[in-house]
């Protein structure tokens, strides 16, 4: 659904346009990206495979490039169908490698999904379309995001996130169109020798909180949209929440 959707909001844009969320890419790179992205997880899983698979094993990994519009699309879509008949056949608790602690393949049809669902927010920005994601789906990426940027080989790869760390340094992230009357809370803690998250409740207080609507505090989160954007509100210690995006980039 999320792929089928990102090439809705493509058909006839201009493949060599900046994307402006990504702007090292243009638009048939982030299309390129994308596809590429879906056949390396197909793969992974078809194979069941125990360590990374390089980029050199994945059937046309590179796809047909920029000049022919209509052979990328049909390339993007060929991928997605792959990576989904890998996964339903393998089905969520085959063992095989993932860069987390979980080692299923449940783990890849959650990474496709949210994948695809952040790359299509890029696309819509690029081509000026509204982007809308279902409640769930973003809920769960943004957990998954929160589960990535928290888990402990997150310091060992990236030490420079100890910076994070210190007494007082709570993040609140609250959804305040979900979860009823109060909204949705979630809490980052890193005033311990980790950072940890947790979900929140209407009396939680933290060194800064974002809030607004679920999808736009997504947005914020993954820096596809500016913290200044006019639904998003930043409470409280602006430097730590500028600091945390800085450096939990993805």
């Amino acid at each position: 659904m999320q792929t089928g959707l990102f090439r809705e909001a493509l058909r006839g844009a201009d493949l060599k346009a900046t994307v402006p969320t990504c702007p090292e890419w243009t638009i048939g790179e982030l299309t390129r990206h994308l596809g590429g992205a879906l056949r390396w997880m197909g793969t992974t899983v078809r194979t069941r495979a125990q360590s990374m698979v390089p980029d050199e094993d994945v059937p046309d990994f590179k796809g047909p490039g920029d000049g022919e519009p209509a052979a990328l699309d049909a390339w993007l879509g060929e991928g997605a169908e792959l990576a989904a008949a890998a996964l339903r056949e393998a089905g969520p608790d085959v063992r095989v490698w993932t860069w987390m602690a979980e080692q299923k393949t449940g783990f890849w049809a959650r990474r496709a999904v949210h994948e695809t669902a952040i790359h299509r927010a890029d696309a819509a920005i690029a081509v000026g379309t509204e982007y809308r994601l279902a409640p769930d789906v973003a809920v769960d990426t943004l957990e998954e995001w929160l589960e990535i940027g928290t888990a402990p080989q997150a310091l060992e790869l990236r030490p420079e996130l100890r910076r994070l760390l210190g007494p007082g340094r709570t993040l609140c992230l609250h959804a305040t169109d979900t979860g009823g009357p109060a909204g949705t809370r979630w809490i980052i803690d890193m005033t311990g020798d980790r950072i940890a998250w947790r979900h929140g409740g209407a009396g939680d207080q933290a060194a800064v909180t974002a809030g607004g609507p679920l999808t736009d505090v997504l947005l914020v989160f993954y820096r596809r949209l500016s913290p200044d954007t006019p639904t998003v509100t930043v409470r409280g210690d602006r430097d730590l929440f500028d600091e945390w995006l800085g450096l939990v980039s993805w």
